[in-house]
C-alpha cells in the first residue's frame, strides 16, 4: 500500500483528481479523520472536510510499481510536501 497526503482546495481540483484516479485499476481511498471514502467518488470526496489535507491510501502491490510511480507523478500537484 502507498500512503501520501493530498490537498484538494477547489471544485476543479476534485474533478481533475477524480479523472486521474479513474484511470487506475487499483483501489484508492481518501481518509479524513474517521471517514474513509473511495477516491473515485466525487460525491464521497465532497463529503470530506476539504479545508485540511487528506490522507490517500493506494492499495497497490509490488507487481504494480510502475503504475504506482505513474499515478504518483500524475497527482503530484495535489500531494502535500
Amino acid at each position: 500500500m502507498t500512503k501520501t497526503t493530498v490537498s484538494l482546495q477547489a471544485i476543479n481540483d476534485v474533478k481533475d483528481f477524480v479523472n486521474i484516479v479513474m484511470r487506475y485499476e487499483f483501489d484508492i481511498d481518501l481518509v479524513s479523520g474517521r471517514y474513509a471514502v473511495d477516491a473515485k467518488s466525487i460525491m464521497g470526496i465532497f463529503s470530506l472536510d476539504l479545508s485540511k489535507p487528506i490522507e490517500l491510501n493506494a492499495h497497490t502491490d509490488e507487481a504494480e510499481d510502475s503504475l504506482k510511480e505513474a499515478f504518483l507523478k500524475e497527482i503530484s500537484k495535489y500531494i502535500v510536501k
